[in-house]
């Protein structure tokens, strides 16, 4: 045979090289850390190396770029196989996970302990978490008190310390007693009149590790002791010798931490810190009344325990993660302290979302019955990604995904608005929340942590998942690179949460499932609402941060970047120092603008004469802190241009690369959104990056002063990514539009089950598109994959592209025509581009799966037991026993109507 067309090779050598030089590749290259991660339970740590390396392998191949293992309780019957946590075994396993997943260019992060919070078999009483316990003893004038001091033991399991003993007086004396104590016991006489003796303990909550792992039980750990951290950590320094380097994070999850509110230094460290003796004002610390002093001690008191938490653990955490060559992961949020500042403190801020959220997007489900309401408030978003943004910490991750529907009802379609949500916001590194590690041997449906929405091959969601995982490392490529590029900074006014009564509640953590407590309707919060609403790309500062900020040529320059202005929002408590600095940065040349003045300084100490000097500073600079009356003229002022594309109803992030603005804009209205849309960049081409399926091309662009006009056309539902460019890169975007209306696809389809279980059904001929759960009793009890082919005559209308439209799919679907995989469709709306229809005959195929929910149905309407694991076992969304039975069947398959649309470019 002759050898034909050797020259092509050659001459296509050359184009390529060509086009190389006239374009490049605008997507970033994709890296492990682009695309999502999975937090990896290990049940039991029953884990070996065959099923490890396989479980990687399935992951590596979907699309997930890591694994953060936390090990949990264990399965009933494998109790043979548990491996103790750090035990030489453990540890073994934990080096052949690295081995193998960076030969598959994965990498893995750890939890410092098993379950959480952080606690286990290490930590002594000593060291364990810590609670404020007071006793109160009436004694009469002249009244000879001698007896033991001790915490009533019906009230407290273990031995609490007694730290202290004051005596307040009813003539408003205070005593200290403690020098008195011999012992516990106290031989004291009340001379001068009748007092009130409190005695403070360093008492214990006794909270044992949630969810603890084989060799992982014990109480959880003492959060504001240094020495207990470093205590907690010496079996780490001998069990991760080794390796250094090699693991990616440790992670910290949510500060679920239960009523730790001291720590047995504590009276010392709030000396040196607030600059008093608080047991001089322990009867207005504790009291429940609404009192300026009372008030103030408890701001102290909160601020303190806020800087142990920073100062005592997280940042010793960083450095000690840090020193071994590890980057640290840190939920900062139902913490008690200033969450900006200790989100800042970890290599990777991360934030969460729990439950599900509503969204207008047509044929988006949001069923009553499999929901939790959700709290993924971008406000709340934001404390994380802009404690990254201002210290300058590149990756901003969250926990998603978690109760996202009850379990075995989660599709993809309705991951995707959560996951755009979190973008949007400026998480760049979004983590499954989860994966449970199931050894194939395992019966179906496998190893099930009790709150997840389980990514793994077990579940028939699997089939189709590269597709929401490829978007998001496409948004994740693009969000990652650069630099953000919010103008505005806002100061967050903590003192004003820690200033309150709190309804008599001292000890007051920053919860995201209680946001009305201490985010919902304040000023801090409706500004921020303000601002975003109107376009205004915003991060959050915190007092400390502001400590650091410089001004150069008019710009406030953080750790982290560079800001055009800072606003304050209206507050009532402000730091001295604070508004020094502020007005410091104003007269340095920075824009600072003042929604509101500070009424007073938080705290106690010298409080009056502090406020003699904030009213004397805001008076003698009367004329650079005055209130405005317009924000939006202000900002305007400081040369801060609005994107005035939110007034479409699009959703947008902005990042600066190089100059060149990164655009991620998504559309979660109910309609279609096109015309010509305004970026705040002047005299701009603009290249349209679609990160469903990667196609680029230029957009057409109007210049008018200092916005760019480009034309979009963006469906309810879609997303794009925008990237501005001085001349034009690549070729032009295709802008199809309908030529005529949708023509119905009718027909005998024909159904044939592929894989899944219990059992493949039989093929079905179907000539109306329904459930196929309505075809027979095998059929309502099968979860797994069904192709539906049908033969189809070309309309004769002349178009350029063919849009297919699945209307209804339950829950994902392939597409092939005429034998030429298209692409998948995974979510709404389930629609494609099919390129050019052959005349005559065509041949359409759609592969399409399910959700698991009808086989779980199944399984327990003939009582097959598969929740079989220990402690919490299975539950439902609202933590009730876990009962299938209950359900309706999911409609499942190809529901449609199937149409075609013809377009014209």
């Amino acid at each position: 045979m002759k050898k034909k067309l050797n020259y092509i090779p050659f001459f296509a050598g050359i184009l390529f090289s060509l086009n190389a030089v006239a374009q490049t590749n605008p997507w970033p290259e994709t890296k492990n850390v682009n695309k999502p991660w999975a937090r990896w339970w290990w049940m039991g740590s029953a884990v070996d190396k065959p099923n490890l390396k396989s479980s990687l392998v399935d992951f590596q191949k979907v699309g997930i770029g890591g694994v953060e293992i936390t090990p949990i309780y264990g399965v009933k019957g494998v109790e043979n196989n548990f491996i103790d946590y750090l035990s030489p075994k453990y540890m073994e396993m934990l080096g052949y996970t690295v081995k193998i997943a960076d030969s598959l260019g994965l990498q893995v992060d750890m939890v410092l302990g098993t379950g959480w919070p952080y606690g286990g078999s290490q930590v002594t009483l000593p060291h364990a978490a810590t609670k404020l316990v007071v006793e109160k003893y009436e004694v009469k004038k002249n009244e000879q008190f001698n007896k033991e001091i001790k915490v009533d033991p019906t009230k407290e399991k273990v031995p609490a310390q007694l730290l202290a003993v004051s005596a307040y007086g009813t003539d408003g004396s205070y005593l200290d007693l403690t020098s008195q104590l011999k012992g516990n016991q106290l031989n004291w006489k009340a001379k001068k009149t009748d007092y009130t003796l409190y005695a403070v303990f360093a008492g214990k909550t006794g909270q044992q590790v949630k969810r603890a792992a084989p060799g992982g039980k014990g109480y959880t750990l003492d959060h504001y002791s240094e020495e207990a951290l470093n205590a907690y950590v010496v079996p780490f320094d001998k069990a991760l010798v080794g390796f250094e380097g090699k693991l990616r994070a440790i992670f910290n999850d949510s500060y679920e931490v239960y009523g730790t509110d001291f720590t047995p230094q504590f009276l010392q460290e709030f000396e040196k810190l607030r600059g008093y003796d608080l047991k001089k004002y322990l009867p207005q610390l504790l009291s429940k009344e609404d009192s300026e002093i009372g008030n103030r001690v408890k701001s102290d008191y909160r601020e303190t325990i806020s800087d142990l938490l920073l100062h005592k653990f997280d940042l010793p955490w960083t450095n000690w993660a840090n020193a071994k060559q590890f980057k640290t992961k840190l939920q900062a949020h139902g913490s008690p302290g200033n969450l900006i500042d200790l989100y800042a403190s970890a290599d990777i801020p991360e934030c969460e979302t729990f439950g599900s959220m509503p969204y207008d997007i047509p044929g988006f489900r949001r069923e009553k019955e499999d929901i939790r309401e959700g709290d993924a408030d971008p406000v709340m978003l934001k404390f994380s990604s802009s404690a990254a943004h201002i210290a300058g910490k590149p990756l901003t991750s969250s926990e998603t995904f978690t109760w996202l529907r009850d379990h075995f009802k989660t599709a993809l379609s309705q991951c995707k608005p959560e996951a755009e949500d979190l973008l949007l916001n400026g998480i760049n590194h979004i983590f499954l929340h989860g994966s449970t590690y199931s050894p194939k041997e395992a019966a179906w449906p496998g190893w099930k942590f009790y709150a997840s929405v389980n990514f793994n091959a077990t579940n028939t969601i699997w089939e189709d998942a590269p597709g929401l995982f490829n978007y998001i490392a496409n948004c994740q490529s693009m969000l990652q690179v650069g630099k953000p590029d919010n103008e505005t900074l806002l100061y967050y006014p903590v003192y004003d949460t820690w200033g309150k009564n709190l309804e008599g509640n001292l000890f007051f953590q920053f919860k995201i499932h209680s946001l009305k407590e201490w985010l919902h309707g304040t000023s801090f919060y409706d500004t921020t609402k303000k601002l975003m609403g109107n376009g205004y790309g915003v991060d959050f500062i915190s007092d400390s941060f502001i400590a650091q900020a410089k001004v150069e040529n008019g710009i406030l320059v953080l750790p982290g970047g560079s800001y055009k202005s800072l606003v304050v929002p209206n507050c009532d408590k402000m730091p001295l120092a604070t508004l020094e600095k502020l007005i410091e940065l104003k007269k340095a040349g920075a824009s600072i603008i003042f929604e509101g003045l500070p009424e007073s300084v938080p705290g106690l100490k010298d409080y009056e004469a502090q406020n003699t000097k904030l009213t004397s500073l805001l008076s003698d600079n009367k004329s650079i802190v005055t209130p405005v009356s317009d924000l939006f003229q202000a900002l305007q002022q400081a040369n801060i241009q609005s994107e005035d594309l939110v007034k479409t109803g699009l959703k947008f992030i902005r990042r600066d690369l190089d100059g060149e603005k990164i655009y991620y804009l998504v559309n979660h209205t109910p309609k279609t959104i096109e015309g010509f849309i305004p970026l705040a960049v002047a005299n701009k081409e603009v290249l349209i990056l679609d990160p469903l399926n990667r196609n680029v091309g230029n957009a057409i662009v109007k210049k008018e002063g200092q916005i760019t006009l480009v034309k979009l056309c963006i469906e309810s539902g879609k997303s794009f990514i925008l990237k501005t460019e001085n001349t034009a890169s690549e070729k032009p975007w295709k802008y199809y539009e309908a030529a005529a209306e949708p023509i119905a696809l009718k027909g005998d389809w024909k159904l044939t089950f592929e894989k899944g279980g219990p059992a493949l059904p039989a093929p079905a001929k179907v000539s109306t598109l329904e459930s196929w759960t309505k075809i027979s009793p095998e059929t309502e009890a099968f979860s797994g994959t069904a192709l539906y082919t049908l033969q189809f005559d070309a309309p004769k209308v002349a178009a350029d592209n063919w849009q297919l439209n699945l209307g209804d799919v339950r829950e994902s679907a392939k597409v092939w025509l005429n034998g030429e995989y298209i692409g998948d469709t995974w979510s709404v709306p389930f629609t494609i581009n099919l390129g050019k229809l052959k005349k005559g005959k065509n041949e359409l195929k759609v592969q399409v799966t399910n959700l698991s929910a009808n086989r779980v149905i199944d399984m327990e309407k003939k009582g097959k037991e598969w929740k079989i694991f220990y402690e919490i076992n299975m539950v439902d969304k609202d933590y009730n026993k876990f009962d299938a039975t209950k359900w309706a069947p999911m409609p499942s398959g190809l529901l449609g109507p199937v149409t075609i649309t013809p377009l014209k470019n």
